[in-house]
């Protein structure tokens, strides 16, 4: 029915005085309860009116029959009642940028609560909490507060002199920071507080998300059994901010199973544009592939590449390899110089039909020089002619072929006449462009595992990516001093590679894993001094593994390690480890007391509500379900701290803090 109708109904309803409020507001559940009783006043009410009438009464035979189940599903109904806001909040997603659908012309990735806010709040592996959809219940300031920059806390620098006190954040000469640096804390939020200072300064992004896989045995530690609407809004919050902070010629890098590769790829076709997207690598990371597989035992990963803009972006060559450099193998004379090894490549004909390119070539076998004029009765008259008497063209053209033929040109003979090839010096090498399918041997997820095994001396942490993986990803995006960003740290495998490979690094991460992997990790790839017994000077020792050696590395550097400063999240964090109602009560007394609630939460706890609290953590699943409760009276925009409310003595900010926070963000 129309909306009118709707409004027709509640005007009616609001006329009997049982139904409405102090606030002169119809109350749904005093309706639904007369209406099951078959109320004689709310009957003779409905019948009042001819088109609600015909709504909700069959008539038979003469009589007129109440049709409960019709009456009270229509105002059960979500959309029944709602005001402006809640029938919009109920609508997310059927339109996008302003516009309907099909005023859009193209096709759109939607999904219930497209624009909501999913903070994604886990902290602990085992946590698998049901995650809030925050915009169900903020108003848009808000949800701006929420996305305010956060005061940052606990700054220490680690060195190979070891850890030691955050004195000043360096910039260069245009004022850009130049620190690598940890976060800790949640990274939607983290990425919110970063975007200040590096809006448009980050030339890779590469994450390796949740894959939401559906499985108890989760490709990562974050909540990985969201429904795909959640994971979708979780992914798309961070990627709308991410796409900020990268360059006008940066790449974002996204690895995904195939369990979500397709949303994924619709997702970002939106936030990024198709025409931005580079391409989709295929990484063979499990060779002999996964056998439990009931259909096609999977042997690869994907890595999605996308440009901010593709029309000033490229990509770089891979380094020649120890595999590739074997090909080589030949040496060469050039005046008095030994050259380094080269390759042979092709016959230097091809296809096309370029009348300027087909010429004759006159070969000396006695001298074994080429000249393009015939000098000698014994010079050899070589055309572009296949062995079916095709007439191609060479490679190159005339003043070119003068140019080279000293150094770059050989002929050879064979059994149906001669050959002639140009030749590839090692140390003139630009690389070779990557493909789409990345298949080496050393890009397995074993040789991961077995790094990380190499450096914590156990299996710390499961499904680690390839250090190989990402130096090549690296090479063809960035140079050295460029800016990585990876705000799904993990075991810090691409601050790792990033650190080796002399760019400038920022990795984020929320998991209680930080300081026990992802900085231990990167305090390795630094390094420490270390004075072994019976020697005069101390040495560095530092990660020699994975790509060290490719890269010639030899430890140094240094970053700063530092968190977003908890307040209600602290609070979250005790709610989530305790392990008893009875610490829970205590913990509710101490948030009352002390943090900030939601406005419509009273912070006094009168004891029959305490009771009513200890006989819900009785039942099933009791404690967690006082879990819940607790963390919904906690103010999420008050998780952290903002950087707006860093002089507010309730927050206890250090002048410590105040000092490098301003430093910061400079302009503070």
């Amino acid at each position: 029915m129309a909306r009118g109708f709707s409004e027709r109904l509640i005007e009616l309803l609001k006329t009997d005085a049982r139904f409405i409020d102090d606030a002169g507001e119809l109350v749904k559940a005093a309706v639904i309860d007369r209406a099951w009783k078959i109320d004689h006043d709310l009957v003779r009410l409905l019948l009042a009116d001819a088109d609600i009438k015909a709504k909700f009464f069959d008539e038979i035979a003469g009589h007129w029959i109440f049709n409960l189940n019709i009456f009270i599903d229509y105002i059960s109904d979500k959309n029944f009642l709602a005001d402006s806001y809640t029938r919009f909040r109920n609508r997310i997603g059927l339109n996008i940028d302003g516009k309907f659908l099909r005023e859009r012309g193209e096709v759109s990735l939607v999904w219930p609560y497209k624009d909501c806010v999913l903070e994604g709040g886990q902290t602990k592996e085992e946590e698998k909490r049901k995650e809030i959809f925050f915009n169900e219940i903020l108003a848009q300031d808000e949800i701006d507060r929420l996305f305010d920059p956060k005061a940052l806390t606990n700054w220490k620098r680690y060195t190979v002199d070891g850890e030691r006190k955050v004195r000043e954040i360096r910039r260069d000469g245009r004022g850009m920071i130049r620190e690598n640096l940890i976060i800790r804390g949640n990274n939607l939020l983290a990425l919110h507080t970063l975007k200040q200072q590096f809006r448009g300064k980050v030339k890779l992004i590469y994450i390796d998300p949740p894959y939401n896989t559906k499985s108890a045995a989760n490709t990562f530690t974050y909540n990985n059994t969201f429904n795909h609407s959640a994971w979708l809004t979780f992914m798309r919050n961070r990627l709308e901010v991410a796409k900020s902070v990268l360059t006008e010629d940066g790449i974002l890098v996204v690895a995904i199973d195939h369990h979500e590769l397709f949303y994924l790829g619709a997702l970002l076709d939106e936030i990024f544009d198709v025409e931005n997207r580079m391409g989709i690598i295929s990484v063979v990371n499990n060779p002999a592939g996964r056998q439990d597989a009931k259909f096609f035992p999977t042997a690869h990963e994907n890595m999605l590449f996308y440009a901010k803009n593709i029309e000033i972006t490229e990509l770089g060559r891979l380094s020649l390899t120890d595999e590739k450099r074997q090909d080589f193998k030949y040496k060469d004379v050039y005046g008095n110089y030994m050259l380094n090894g080269f390759v042979r490549r092709g016959d230097n004909v091809r296809k096309q039909d370029r009348p300027n390119l087909f010429y004759p070539i006159f070969y000396n076998e006695m001298t074994n020089s080429t000249q393009l004029e015939r000098q000698t009765s014994s010079d050899i008259k070589i055309l572009p002619i296949d062995n079916q008497g095709t007439e191609k063209c060479w490679r190159w053209g005339r003043d070119t072929f003068a140019r080279m033929k000293d150094k770059y040109i050989e002929v050879r003979k064979i059994k149906n006449g001669y050959v002639i090839y140009s030749k590839l010096y090692e140390d003139e090498y630009r690389g070779e462009k990557a493909k789409t399918i990345w298949n080496k041997p050393y890009y397995s997820g074993q040789t991961a595992t077995q790094g990380i095994k190499t450096l914590f001396g156990s299996r710390v942490f499961s499904y680690p990516k390839s250090p190989y993986v990402i130096r090549d990803v690296l090479e063809i995006t960035t140079k050295p001093g460029d800016i990585v960003l990876d705000f799904f740290a993990g075991s810090a495998t691409t601050a790792a590679v990033a650190h080796k490979m002399n760019r400038q690094w920022i990795t984020v991460e929320q998991m209680e894993y930080v300081e026990t992997i992802t900085l231990e990790r990167l305090k390795k790839v630094v390094g420490k001094k270390v004075k072994a017994e019976g020697k005069l000077l101390a040495e560095l020792a530092y990660d020699s593994g994975g790509i060290s050696e490719s890269v010639n590395w030899r430890g140094g550097g240094d970053f700063i390690y530092c968190e977003l400063m908890r307040y209600n999240q602290a609070y979250m964090d005790k709610i989530q480890a305790a392990h008893s109602s009875a610490e829970l009560v205590g913990l509710w007394q101490d948030i009352a007391e002390n943090s900030f609630l939601n406005w419509y939460v009273n912070p006094e706890t009168p004891d029959d509500a305490v009771h009513d609290f200890i006989a819900i953590g009785q039942g099933a699943n009791g404690l967690d379900k006082q879990k819940r409760l607790l963390a919904e009276l906690l103010n999420k925009n008050q998780l952290y701290v903002n950087l707006s409310e860093i002089d507010d003595a309730e927050f206890g900010v250090s002048e410590e803090d105040k000092a490098l926070n301003r430093a910061f963000y400079e302009d503070l």
